[in-house]
């Protein structure tokens, strides 16, 4: 049942074999070791030679692999097959000439598929543009309460070539999967697959948002057991129907409402099961309490309903899915509660980078001050704030790009006080703070959920709720 080591059939098809690498990093460097360690002739090329790459190219020339820095554009003579790191766009001209040659292009998560055991432990796949982590962290949480042996792996930051290839036995794995990785996958076929969501993201690297959709619908391809879909969001649906699935696989709804059968969804506070039970017409099992679930704003009990719908998919009983949600505790920096001052909740949802997620954060409370901006990587804000307009209490706008949610502010809640921050320093998020607890009232909650990424102030997301946990943190004991 577990994973373990790659059987011999599978290792003789990559002895002498002529494979490119296409990118150090994460997924490069376990890749070219791997290839390496299965006979193959690697060769690792990266259009970088900072000092992080050349630290790899090292260890990697240690080894006896050829390296090549600083040229990623050039196909090596002889290659038959390239690997590629998933952040690889496709129109790059090393794929470009491939594609002249005849090579085939795979990346990381292809590879790991490819190589695991005939026993090797099955997938449970989630991809979507927001809530991947959370889902796949709760599934892995239920299967856990199971007594299955599992792991949370692929993009959540876990190699699944070393799930795969690692001593450690496992039953079933679940594996977060974004929309790059699956563009470079062609031939995973899981047990079961979720798209939680889908909202444009990353469409420089996809060319389109049709080229995007058709990229999470891979997930798809090939089902054995469910196609999980949301309810609410009828282009996941819609790729279910496009899908090409094993006989017998089904569709799958998650709803927020009462659930139609071969739907799981909520009742009376209660999360019920009609998809998975004899009589689905009829019956109706019940899993958890909205209460089990943590944080319980409504975007991660839909994302508690996919996994319980995965975990469901793969026999798991319904106990062990309202002990796996009780268990489960959400990784910092999503709508996480930081603390209450003068009856005032300061949340940080600083994960929510892009509009879909900030719109889902904006959608859990009723009254908002709301901290916001920063770089807005192509994004338009008119929607988000027309639907989140009547929420909103006030605005504190940070960022390089705060003049884009600025102007949306201004034609579509004209109404709501903004303050604009024009300022960059270290104490930029303190400032923020103090302006939102001016604007905030009692009962209110201040919310960082920016719509926009991190790195023009900070280091990344997490460096970003850190300052303003900090900030938040100071008001209090100011208070004391």
């Amino acid at each position: 049942m577990g994973s373990g080591q790659v059987t011999s059939s599978v290792s003789s098809d990559f002895k002498g074999k002529h494979v490119t690498v296409a990118g150090l990093g994460v997924s490069g460097l376990p890749a070219a070791k791997v290839l390496h360690g299965l006979g193959a002739i690697v060769t690792a090329v990266n259009d970088g030679a900072d000092e992080r790459a050349r630290a790899q190219a090292a260890e990697l020339e240690a080894l006896g692999i050829t390296v090549r820095l600083g040229d990623g554009d050039t196909l090596p003579e002889g290659t038959e097959l390239i690997v590629t790191a998933p952040g690889w766009k496709p129109d790059k001209p090393l794929f470009a000439a491939a594609e002249r040659a005849g090579v085939p292009v795979w990346g990381d998560v292809e590879l790991a598929w490819r190589l695991r055991g005939p026993d090797a432990a099955p997938w449970l796949a989630v991809t979507g543009t927001n809530g991947k982590t959370t889902t796949v962290q709760m599934l892995a949480s239920i299967l856990k309460a199971a007594g299955l042996r599992t792991a949370a792996v692929g993009n959540i930051g876990v190699s699944l070539l070393d799930a795969v290839l690692g001593e450690e036995q496992y039953d079933v794995l679940a594996v977060e999967l974004s929309s790059y990785q699956l563009h470079w996958a062609p031939s995973l076929r899981a047990h079961s697959a979720a798209v939680l969501n889908l909202a444009p993201d990353h469409l420089d690297w996809h060319g389109s948002m049709e080229a995007y959709a058709a990229d999470k619908g891979r997930v798809y391809e090939g089902n054995r057991v469910a196609c999980v879909y949301n309810a609410a969001d009828k282009a996941t649906e819609d790729l279910v129907r496009e899908a090409d699935v094993e006989e017998g696989c089904r569709a799958v709804g998650f709803t927020l409402g009462t659930p139609a059968p071969s739907q799981l969804g909520v009742v009376e506070g209660i999360l019920v099961d009609r998809a998975f039970v004899e009589n689905r017409q009829k019956n109706a099992q019940e899993l958890a309490e909205v209460a089990d679930v943590n944080p319980p704003a409504p975007h991660n009990i839909a994302n508690a309903l996919a996994a319980a719908a995965l975990a469901r998919a793969y026999g798991v009983p319904a106990k062990a899915v309202r002990d796996g949600l009780r268990a489960f505790t959400p990784d910092a920096h999503r709508i996480a509660h930081v603390a209450d001052v003068d009856g005032v909740a300061y949340v940080d949802d600083s994960k929510a980078t892009n509009t879909h997620a900030a719109e889902a954060s904006l959608a859990a409370y009723e009254s908002i001050v709301w901290i916001a901006g920063g770089l807005a990587k192509g994004a338009t804000f008119d929607e988000l704030v027309t639907k989140s307009a009547p929420r909103l209490r006030g605005a504190v706008l940070i960022g390089a790009d705060r003049a884009l949610i600025r102007e949306a502010l201004a034609r579509h809640a004209p109404e709501v006080p903004v303050v604009d921050l024009d300022r960059t320093d270290t104490g930029a998020m303190r400032a923020a703070v103090q302006e939102a607890r001016r604007l905030a009232q009692t009962g209110d909650t201040v919310l960082l959920a920016p719509a926009c990424a991190s790195m023009d102030m900070f280091a990344n997301y997490n460096k970003r709720g850190d300052a303003f946990a900090d900030a938040v943190r100071e008001l209090g004991s100011a208070d004391g």
